[in-house]
């Protein structure tokens, strides 16, 4: 199928894009230590791939208990300020918008990534279970473990998140960055708020899915005040399957994903938000989206849809075509694909990512994959 659709302008809130193409947000453990410190090899990388027509960065700490994974960058003072600042001057020297990924992991943690090797924080102090978490155990070392048991957050706590949320939004506009998006997905904080199986408070915040979803609510009315809706995405991992089993996701599973989603997309058409990021499972025979969903998806937002998944440019192609996605992000092509725009339109063959330089590391594996020279490969047939 023609793919030519990718490369249409679209508006995205304020913003005018040249393309449909998305970065998402992709965890690599590459910022500096000691402090987790944005720096020059990842603004190498980004603007690498900044002919993209929009780029999230990786998801990026809000505070130093949103850590959950070792290596990964943070936004919560001026050092981390100052380092994503070279990022975004890298990516906006070829015209590109970049909004920051705001992250906060709750219970997908470790007591060694903590402060003062405190217990996670959590809605509930209950386990995430059938997820590890990634631990330095040296210099460039690490190992996986499993997440430590959360105690839960205090009222008062909840409330300071929210602000929280909103200071890392205010850092996110210092460092340069064109907005924002937040991270609600994959079994995080926000997500541990939302789905009834990790959320077991008696407060305003838990038991029925207007509490579970009031969180949510906050953190993007404070957000918004700050960026504006029109600067302001929003990240979900909706998992549908007919068995309980194969809806785990990151230690995380919905009773009903259908409705839970839709009214947390309600909360964000309430607010005016301009996009909502929607992940698949993008495993080897993961469950797929049902169309019903979709559907119901474009019927209640108004603002622009992203998918994100196990896409190819045909199956994104074919989502806009539908009418019901907008954009469409690719995650493991664009780490391998610093031109991956370039090769989908010209249908240039694409090379394949290294899992073991994944996460963490050195420049191999993150700014070494080659850009595809058109010149060379005739002369080599």
């Amino acid at each position: 199928m023609k793919t030519n659709n990718l490369f249409q302008p679209i508006s995205l809130g304020r913003y005018k894009l040249n393309s449909r193409i998305v970065l998402p947000a992709l965890t690599r453990s590459r910022s500096s230590q000691p402090g987790n410190i944005p720096n020059d090899l990842m603004a190498t990388y980004y603007k690498q791939r900044a002919s993209a027509g929009f780029m999230v960065t990786e998801g990026t700490q809000i505070e130093p208990r949103g850590q959950g994974y070792a290596w990964t960058p943070g936004i919560y003072n001026q050092e981390q300020i100052d380092g994503w600042r070279k990022v975004t001057d890298a990516v906006h020297a070829s015209g590109t918008v970049i909004f920051a990924q705001l992250w906060h992991v709750g219970r997908v943690s470790h007591i060694s990534l903590q402060p003062n090797h405190a217990d996670p924080v959590a809605p509930s102090a209950i386990a995430a279970k059938g997820v590890k978490v990634f631990i330095e155990t040296g210099v460039g070392k690490g190992t996986l473990v499993q997440p430590s048991v959360p105690r839960e957050l205090s009222h008062a706590e909840i409330k300071e998140l929210v602000q929280l949320y909103a200071q890392a939004a205010k850092n996110a506009l210092s460092a340069g960055f064109d907005g924002v998006e937040i991270h609600c997905a994959n079994g995080y904080l926000v997500n541990q708020f939302i789905s009834c199986r990790t959320n077991e408070r008696k407060d305003e915040y838990g038991g029925s899915l207007e509490n579970r979803l009031r969180f949510l609510r906050e953190i993007v009315q404070a957000v918004s005040e700050i960026v504006g809706p029109d600067r302001l995405g929003v990240r979900f991992s909706p998992l549908f399957s007919s068995t309980e089993e194969d809806r785990v996701y990151i230690g995380l599973v919905e009773d009903d994903p259908h409705t839970t989603y839709i009214e947390a997309i309600r909360v964000l058409e309430d607010e005016g938000v301009a996009y909502v990021s929607i992940a698949e499972a993008d495993w080897e025979n993961a469950p797929l989206l049902p169309d019903n969903f979709r559907r119901e998806v474009r019927n209640i937002f108004n603002g622009r849809i992203i998918y994100a998944g196990r896409y190819t440019a045909d199956r994104g192609a074919e989502t806009i075509e539908s009418g019901l996605g907008d954009l469409i992000a690719f995650g493991r092509p664009f780490i391998a694909n610093p031109d991956l725009p370039e090769r989908i339109a010209n249908g240039w063959p694409l090379n394949k990512p290294d899992q073991e330089s994944m996460y963490g590391g050195t420049y191999k594996g993150y700014i070494d994959y080659s850009i595809y020279n058109e010149k060379l490969s005739k002369q080599l047939k």
